[in-house]
Parts: structure tokens; sequence; C-alpha cells
């Protein structure tokens, strides 16, 4: 008897819900993945399965040993990978999810130089928000959270992030550069609409005073619920904006946007990569991984510098 094709059998009759289904599934005629049931449960000596014209279910046996053979086999489909991915070049196609924001600004401008590096990696990104995002349907989940961050997932940093205020030059010039946190309130803010809390109260912090808070009462010209149009609008010259260092890193690097009122603060933020399993790690993840990071703070310390310069 072939074990591991009578086990892939037997798990598949459960999941597709009867032969026929199972046979498709594995490419078999239900005659071979009928054998191989009736091989096992002969092997084991017991029955594994109830069987009727409708349908079949586990046995209390059956249910036992399932459970059991599920890791058994999933622990062999990675060792498998594990050790042939080490042997053939990288290929395949890696699956990720992410919110709007950091499709367009983290993972866009990556595609490019990372398809140049390893051009049998294709990506299927999946863009969407969810409040409780299902990672392990996905090899690479992206995540944005405040500092206090502390969910039950498997998650790599990405970078440990800023969201800083911003305004085009032209409405610098316009209308002047703050210089301290309670001249927002004279100038036109772009805010992104709270959960909760005070609309009209922005909270910043001094970061180079150990995040000492203040806060400032300001009447926004503009609510959103959407970081783009927020972004979109400082760059028309429209006011002043918050948002984090690797988004605005391209437009603070190009003089697009300028930072107003450094070194103050709206908050701390971390991007995290958060990962389906902490066994395995196929080594196409594995390089996608360390290019996002290389690159993502690459381009947050290079703005910085180009900023600086300015």
């Amino acid at each position: 008897m072939d074990r591991l094709s009578s086990l892939r059998a037997f798990q598949k009759v459960i999941e597709e819900g009867g032969f026929a289904a199972a046979a498709r599934a594995l490419d078999l005629s239900p005659a071979v993945v009928t054998r191989l049931v009736a091989d096992l449960e002969e092997h084991l000596g017991t029955r594994l399965l109830h069987r009727t014209t409708r349908r079949v279910s586990l046995t209390e046996a059956g249910e036992a040993y399932l459970e059991r053979i599920r890791q058994v086999l999933i622990d062999l489909d990675e060792a498998g990978e594990l050790v042939s991915s080490q042997t053939r070049e990288l290929a395949g196609v890696l699956r990720v999810l992410a919110p709007p924001v950091l499709a367009t600004h983290v993972l866009a401008p990556l595609v490019s130089g990372f398809r140049q590096t390893y051009p049998k990696i294709r990506l299927d990104i999946e863009v969407a928000s969810h409040r409780e995002p299902p990672i392990e349907a996905y090899d690479i989940t992206l995540l944005g959270t405040s500092t206090g961050f502390d969910a039950n997932v498997i998650a790599r940093k990405v970078i440990a992030s800023e969201a800083i205020l911003l305004a085009s030059p032209d409405y610098v010039r316009r209308r002047g550069m703050p210089q301290r946190p309670e001249d927002l309130a004279r100038h036109d803010c772009l805010r992104l609409k709270p959960s909760v809390g005070r609309t009209r109260v922005w909270r910043l912090l001094n970061a180079a005073d150990g995040d000492r808070p203040t806060e400032v009462e300001v009447e926004p010209v503009l609510w959103a619920n959407h970081t783009d149009t927020l972004m979109h609008a400082a760059l028309d010259g429209a006011g002043i904006t918050a948002t984090t260092l690797e988004l605005a890193a391209p437009m603070l690097a190009n003089g697009q946007l300028v930072r107003v009122l450094s070194p103050w603060i709206t908050d701390r933020l971390n991007l995290y990569a958060a990962l389906p399993s902490r066994k395995f790690m196929p080594r196409r993840t594995q390089v996608f991984l360390d290019y996002l990071v290389a690159q993502t703070r690459q381009r947050v310390d290079q703005a910085l510098r180009n900023s600086a310069l300015r």
C-alpha cells in the first residue's frame, strides 16, 4: 500500500465531501480513491468513514486519525518545499494582502525592482481593507499599526515610523511656515477622520522632548477617511496634513512636500508584514520580505536626508 497516497486520499474525501469530488481534486478515478481509503482502513484494522448513498462522514476513530495526520501532511509538504527551494530557481506566485494606502505607496514602488531581481516570482496583490484581515490566506499581509499593537499574529516589523506634518512649498509661500503647534489654528488643516475622540483637537508629540504632548484646537477645512485624498489635497496646496514617513518619502525626496513643525509629530506607528505560519516560510516569501524591508527603510532614510538639505 502507498501509505502517503492513502492518507492524502482519506483527507481529500473529507475536505471535498465525497469520493467523486476527491477523485476530481486529486486527478484520480473514483475507484482508485475508494481503494486507497479501503487499503488504509484495512491496514489500521478499523473503519474511518461512514458511507451512505448520499454522503460520507467520519467515524469516531476517523475523526481522531484525521486530526493527527493533517499536521503530518502539512509537515511533509513543507519539508518538500524547503528542500526543493534550495535546488531550483526562485519562482511561483507570491500572494500579498494590503490596504489601499500601503498597496499604493509601499508595494507598488517596489514591483519593478523586485521583478528585475526575481523575474520568475509573480506577485498577486489583493488590495482591501479588513478590520480582521485573513492573514492565513496570504503569504504576506501588510499591517499599519500603532505602537501599542499587540495582536496574536506572527509578523516581521518592516519599519518603525512617525506621522509627520506636511504641506506643499506653494502653500508655505502663500501662508507662511508655522513655528509653534499653536500656529496651526491659523492654518488650513487637512485631517483624517478620527474613529473616536474630539474632532477639533489635534494632539501633537514633541519627538525631541520625550514625545511631550500638546493639544491644539483647529478648524479643519477638510475631513476625509482616505489618506490619499488628504495627501493629494496637500500636494495641490490646500493646506497642512499628517501622514507617515514611508508614505511621504518620495514626495519629500523630490520636494513636492515639505515637513512642517519639525520635530513635532502626530503619532508613532509601525508597519508589519504578517505571516500565516511560524514553522515554514517559502524562500520566495523570505526574499520578498528582505527586499520590502530594505527598500522601504532606504527610501525613508533618503527622503529624510534630502529634505534636511533643502
